[in-house]
């Protein structure tokens, strides 16, 4: 940390699936420090998943003093806070106690499978995907917030009362900011509206025909504002004393915010993001494009009064979690970065294809009854042709997504910006860009998602004057080109598509 960084500033708050971090920005796009802590994975029963979002807040706390004493700034430095978030996680607390009325039901969380196939009815998935541009799926809040109210004794009455309110993660660490029980806000941006099944992509509302067939009240829903604007200001708490009167400017799902802090302005530009899992986001301008192909058709983001982007979205659930898999359950590597010397060590597949369906296929195929399968085993295979498969679902999954970005925009895909942690893996890179025929570019900032937040909680205040300013700050730090025969690469995707047929209704129910 050096002393040379001269204010104001812009601080972030990501609140992510595993951690909690506040970094601090400068007007380049620069970091001027962080800092980061995890949180409890809760997991009661296979297919849940759990957070305590009291764990949550008081981590987002320490993480937000922590930033500024490393970057030894004063809430005077500090122009504007942005907030970033994990999507879908749903939680409900009392608006009188600023208690949690249950743990948050994170993102990944499969138990309401059931009742989405309830709500789907004679129609299935897709009855409210022409309203809302999402199939019917475990992954949103919608459905989650019925979950609670109808399983946890005595929410749904005290709903009805008016004493509980719904939010997913910036809407819970917004209302903390701005004082909490003393007056805080209660608010959503349009990308976090946009993943709870219960908003209307055209005209940004709550549909309240689709809330009430899922059997959320109305009442307990946050007032949708734009994702860069001011919200309100930090007041009481521990924060209140740090940071009082700072303004609150942005909100973005993560992904959102990472396709923002990749300056995708334009049309046809795309962000895909390696984490836990992988989300790749297209810019399709004002139009709504309701996919053909499986794809998400979600709110990009908005800036202010400005007309809201859109975005069609390829989710994939599992993709850094599989390494972690080979390392934490099947014990072939110590750690993370050893795959890739493991998979670098031999030439190709040797044959063999692993789809890891663990929680059945996101994107493009949206199946929750397929699990995970190796194929093409033979005796020749190593652990070394495992982990080489393992890297190559990472690239073969993006295929997929792209291609059937393709089919419904009529886009071709110019280039691949990509972030997340799974990108210092060179190997797997290569791989992406060899598979999707096309360049694959990593930024200097890899903390894309952060980024995206400070942008427009900047733009909100004046630090920056529009998009454009923004673009200027943009770096490539390094860029693979294609370089397989096409002959191969064809042959290689038809062998994978041939696994992920044999994932399939492995579930009976």
């Amino acid at each position: 940390m050096t002393d040379t960084h001269t204010g104001p500033f812009i601080a972030a708050i990501d609140q992510g699936t595993t951690s909690s971090r506040c970094i601090i920005f400068d007007k380049d796009g620069r970091i001027v420090a962080v800092d980061q802590k995890e949180h409890e994975q809760i997991f009661p029963k296979p297919g849940w998943v759990e957070h305590n979002a009291a764990e949550i807040w008081n981590n987002v706390q320490e993480v937000v003093a922590g930033a500024m004493v490393k970057a030894k700034v004063s809430k005077e430095d500090i122009l504007a806070i942005g907030i970033t978030n994990q999507r879908e996680t749903t939680m409900l607390w009392d608006k009188h106690t600023g208690q949690p009325a249950h743990n948050a039901i994170v993102w990944q969380d499969t138990r309401t499978d059931t009742l989405c196939r309830e709500l789907g009815g004679d129609i299935g998935q897709d009855r409210f995907r022409q309203q809302t541009g999402l199939p019917l799926a475990a992954y949103f809040a919608g459905p989650k917030i019925a979950w609670l109210l109808d399983n946890v004794p005595g929410l749904r009455e005290k709903a009805e009362a008016g004493d509980l309110i719904y939010g997913t993660m910036d809407s819970w660490v917004i209302w903390n900011l701005t004082g909490g029980v003393r007056g805080g806000v209660h608010v959503t941006d349009v990308t976090n509206a946009s993943r709870t099944l219960l908003m209307n992509l055209d005209d940004l509302k709550w549909n309240e025909d689709i809330a009430a067939e899922m059997g959320v009240p109305m009442q307990v829903l946050p007032e949708i504002r734009s994702s860069s604007e001011v919200y309100g200001e930090v007041k009481g708490g521990a924060l209140g004393g740090l940071l009082g009167g700072v303004p609150v400017a942005s909100a973005l799902g993560d992904q959102q915010a990472a396709l923002f802090g990749q300056t995708c302005f334009s049309v046809g530009e795309a962000k895909s993001t390696y984490g836990t899992g992988t989300f790749m986001l297209m810019n399709t301008g004002e139009q709504l494009i309701h996919s053909e192909s499986g794809l998400l058709t979600t709110v990009g983001y908005r800036i202010g009064d400005a007309a809201p982007v859109y975005a069609l979205e390829g989710s994939i659930a599992v993709t850094g979690s599989l390494v972690q898999w080979m390392r934490d359950q099947m014990g072939l590597i110590s750690t993370a970065a050893e795959i890739e010397t493991l998979a670098s060590s031999v030439e190709d597949n040797g044959g063999a294809y692993f789809v890891p369906a663990f929680s059945g296929l996101f994107a493009p195929y949206w199946r929750s009854d397929a699990r995970g399968v190796i194929a093409g085993l033979t005796r020749y295979v190593t652990k070394a042709h495992i982990a080489r498969a393992v890297l190559e679902a990472t690239a073969w999954q993006t295929r997929e997504i792209t291609d059937a970005m393709t089919k419904d925009s009529g886009v071709e895909l110019a280039a691949l910006k990509v972030d997340g942690g799974m990108t210092s893996n060179n190997l797997l890179m290569q791989f992406l860009a060899d598979v999707l025929d096309a360049p694959v570019v990593r930024p200097m900032v890899a903390e894309t998602t952060c980024l995206g937040a400070a942008y427009a909680a900047g733009l909100a205040v004046g630090f920056w004057d529009n998009t454009e300013d923004l673009r200027v700050n943009w770096r490539r730090a390094a860029e693979w080109t294609p370089d397989m025969d096409p002959e191969i690469r064809e042959r290689e995707y038809k062998s994978w598509l041939k696994a992920v047929e044999r994932t399939m209704g492995w579930l009976d129910d």
